[in-house]
Formats: structure tokens, sequence, C-alpha cells
């Protein structure tokens, strides 16, 4: 009777060693999948560039503000709201496509950057865009810095100009210099080839998936001075926008 109480005693450690064994295993390749796949991978693994230094002020003065890290992005998708006067947009910005212009505008957000900041220009012939985001209204303002790289420009064959279509989101910057992005962007309202330059193309961050048909009136009533490029006639603001 002994004998045999002791065989079992040694079947129970065996088994109980046998499930110790099996549990670190699946306790083990869960946390290899966590951390290699799920919530715990690198919130930057999408950024394969390195920031380029930022374009001094034209004036020779220093960079007011620093760059918003590119893992802001979190690299995935976000959704918000975009008023422009009285009228809602839908929006999505491609955080994994465009990191470091995605973490750009959603730091502006969060900041209240685009509180009533003007939209000051409209183009209504060649390109089809209302260009926002200068709190200075003339084209001249932004941020406090400015950054590169151009980031997930539209596909074309060699040799032709890309084509950005209806509703994207798209980062506007002084020509042939990449690393001049600062807070203003622009609406593609209808489907427009827009020349590259020496840097390249613009990046398009985002797109408007929603009620895009509400700055219509904007558009109608056209350029203030009569022209297909200049102000638009119809004194036009960001009111806010808002993302999650």
């Amino acid at each position: 009777m002994v004998d045999h109480r002791i065989k079992l005693r040694r079947e129970d450690n065996k088994f109980a060693l046998m499930a110790t064994a099996i549990a670190f295993v699946v306790a083990l390749a869960a946390q290899y999948s966590y951390f290699g796949f799920g919530p715990g991978l690198a919130k930057d693994f999408c950024v394969t560039f390195t920031q380029e230094a930022p374009t001094p002020n034209a004036d020779g003065s220093p960079i007011v503000n620093t760059i918003p890290d590119a893992a802001i992005s979190e690299c995935r998708e976000w959704t918000g709201v975009m008023k422009i006067n009285k009228a809602d947009l839908g929006i999505t910005l491609y955080g994994e496509q465009a990191p470091q212009a995605v973490a750009n505008f959603v730091d502006l957000i969060n900041k209240g950057f685009y509180n009533q900041v003007s939209c000051h220009r409209l183009t209504t012939a060649g390109i089809y865009v209302l260009q926002c985001g200068d709190p200075n209204g003339d084209g001249s303002g932004g941020p406090g810095y400015s950054f590169g790289p151009i980031e997930n420009v539209p596909e074309a064959e060699q040799g032709v100009q890309p084509t950005y279509l209806k509703g994207k989101l798209a980062m506007a910057r002084v020509g042939n210099d990449g690393k001049s992005m600062g807070s203003q962007f622009f609406i593609v309202y209808e489907d427009s080839v827009i020349p590259s330059d020496s840097a390249g193309g613009y990046t398009v961050f985002g797109e408007v998936t929603t009620g895009l048909s509400g700055i219509d009136d904007i558009i109608k009533a056209g350029v203030k001075d009569g022209s297909g490029d200049g102000q638009p006639k119809v004194k036009t603001s960001v009111t806010s926008i808002t993302v999650k």
C-alpha cells in the first residue's frame, strides 16, 4: 500500500512538472506575440527614414519649435472631422504611409493650432485645390519650424506627372524644397495633375471621406480678384479639427 501511494505521488509530480512546462511555453509564446506583433510593437516601426534637419528661417533666426516625433502617428489610420466655415468634412489620416506628416498634423491639432486658421488660397484653373493652415493668412505663416522628407507621393508612369485625386489632403511646401513643410496643407476638390519639381511631389497624408460638397459654395464663388489662383472670394477658415 505504501509503495502504491509513493508511485501515485511520483505520477502526480510528473504531471505537475509537465503542466508547468506547458504553461511556461504558452506564456513565453504569448509574450513573444505581444512584443513582436501585438500592442507591444514599437510605435515608430513604419518610419523608414531619418528626419532631415529643419530649414533655417530666412532671416537667420533660430528655429522656434521642434519637429514632432513621427511616432506620434502611431503608424495607423486616424479619423475625425475638419470644420471649414459651416461645413463638416469627415477625414482619414494615413499614419502608416505618411507618418511624419500625420504626426505633425495630429500634434498641431492637439495644440489647437488649427482653430480659426485661414484658408488663404483657392485655385480654379489647371489645378483644383483649397489651401489652408496659415496663421498669417497670406501664405507666409507656419508653426515655427519646417520639416521633410516628402512622403507618399501618388504613383505615376515614368515621364507622366502624378494625379492627386479628388478629396486628398496633401502638404503644401515651397517649390523645389522637400523639407519646407510646416502647417499649410491643401484639399484637392477635383482630380488635379500637379507637376513635380526638383524636390519631387507633394505628401498625401489623408483624405476627405465625407462632406466635401460642403465647400462647394466657396469654390463656386471663385477667387476674390477674379483670377484662377488667389484668395477665396468667400472668407474661409478652418474652424476646428478633431481626430482620434
